[in-house]
């Protein structure tokens, strides 16, 4: 697993270990981390912080040019909200850890020209299958279901 994903990795454990949805997400700018975020919805009581969404609070307000050439890593394909605002930014490249527990509108946010890597790592597979399985409901919460 090469370093950035690791630490969307380490960012997803973190959010398990406050008690919420272990996905994490950075945030990458000319091979250098700028941002760090992890699901928050349950700590926060937010209806918008999933991993993607911290990470991008996190990194603060960027200009249009730094966006573009920014890779977003997450350990989960984006939903649909968190897709919206790699589009809208130009995010270039998103790495995804894994899209087997859930897939986001990947071949959408492709057709608009973003490169969507799945990595498919078997560490962020069973973290989320693991949360999944013992907390379904939490989980369907978090994909609108």
């Amino acid at each position: 697993m090469d370093s950035f994903l690791q630490a969307a990795l380490d960012e997803a454990r973190a959010g398990l270990a406050e008690g919420g949805i272990p996905i994490g997400s950075v945030l990458v700018l000319d091979g250098r981390i700028i941002g760090r975020g992890h699901n928050r919805r349950i700590q926060q009581g937010s209806a918008v912080l999933h991993a993607e969404m911290d990470c991008f609070e996190n990194a603060g307000r960027l200009s249009a040019a730094q966006y573009q050439r920014c890779i977003l890593y997450s350990t989960l394909s984006p939903c649909d909200m968190c897709s919206g605002a790699s589009l809208l930014y130009k995010i270039p490249k998103i790495i995804v850890g894994d899209n087997v527990n859930f897939t986001g509108p990947e071949d959408y946010i492709r057709s608009r020209g973003i490169d969507v890597v799945v990595i498919n790592d078997a560490e962020c597979i069973a973290l989320m299958s693991d949360f999944i399985q013992y907390n379904a409901a939490l989980w369907h919460e978090d994909i609108g279901e």
